[in-house]
């Protein structure tokens, strides 16, 4: 029963996560960089979610899906602003561009930090929850009800990426783009405005992650700073730019630190993604599902 309980609540972390970290992922596989303000995606949504249901009024689902639409909005502004001088129009970055991502995302999450914090204030805010409904008995689990609808909208939103990138024609153009920038390019593809929608999805999910948990975490200005630690751990775990990768280590991880919180110790239940990641990069560098070479 206890093993039962622990495998649900693990693979709806894992959920949790995964939605947060495939945008990280899918931003490394096309432009190779790591976006140092994806935490802040997370904690834009979870303010926009509050702010717009409890401000103006609006119904938690429309404000759900207002949430999303900031943090594309705010995707596709990064990307139009400071991560397009990476690729078009100023030569050979293949030396100085890591330099550039780290400096500008990090720069940006400062940014977005501290203008929430003045703007907004320092306190955290409690979100109206998407269900009334307190408990659901899940067979032999009882769960809370905000968590399980938002578990069931993350798990809806991966399937729904996942046949996106699968079957659509920008999917494929996504994938062609992240094999192979300049092949794409000669073979038709705008890699400029492929790239420009992997940020508007990235920024959307992250923000979705951030509204579905406002209710849970009562976000601050720093709440984005955990969610971001974990995604990075996960997009590693999963090898780097792998979407399949990201969305599997995520479950596995979720699943994993719920048996760890319980038989080992609960209190260093978050450090156990980083040992996890130690003894997989020791084994296996390239991560759990990453190849082991790529053309960059």
């Amino acid at each position: 029963m206890l093993a039962v309980d622990l495998l649900v609540n693990g693979l709806i972390f894992g959920l949790f996560y995964a939605l947060m970290a495939v945008g990280l992922a899918m931003i490394f596989g096309v432009l190779k960089v790591v976006n140092f303000a994806h935490g802040e995606f997370y904690m834009i949504g979870s303010y926009a979610y509050v702010l717009i249901a409890l401000k103006l009024g609006i119904p938690p689902w429309l404000a759900l899906l207002l949430a999303a639409l900031t943090g594309g909005a705010l995707g596709w502004l990064v990307e139009r602003l400071l991560m397009r001088p990476l690729y078009v129009g100023h030569g050979d970055w293949s030396i100085a561009k890591d330099e550039y991502a780290v400096v500008v995302t990090f720069g940006l999450s400062l940014l977005l930090v501290n203008l929430v914090d003045k703007i907004v204030g320092p306190y955290p805010f409690r979100g109206p929850v998407l269900i009334e409904t307190a408990r659901f008995q899940l067979g032999p689990v009882m769960l809370n009800g905000q968590k399980l609808i938002a578990a069931g909208v993350s798990l809806g939103l991966l399937i729904g990426l996942a046949l996106f990138i699968k079957r659509s024609l920008w999917g494929r153009q996504i994938q062609a783009v992240a094999q192979n920038r300049l092949g794409a390019s000669l073979a038709g593809i705008d890699a400029t405005k492929t790239t420009s929608l992997v940020f508007v999805i990235s920024g959307m999910m992250a923000a979705l992650a951030g509204a579905l948990l406002a209710p849970l975490i009562n976000p601050g200005p720093d709440v984005g700073a955990f969610p971001a630690i974990k995604s990075y751990v996960i997009v590693v775990l999963g090898g780097m730019g792998s979407i399949w990768g990201g969305m599997a280590a995520a479950l596995i991880l979720g699943v994993c630190e719920s048996f760890f919180a319980v038989y080992v110790s609960y209190a260093y239940r978050d450090a156990f993604g980083l040992i996890l990641l130690i003894l997989v990069l020791l084994v296996r560098p390239q991560g759990m599902f990453g190849e082991k070479g790529r053309e960059v």
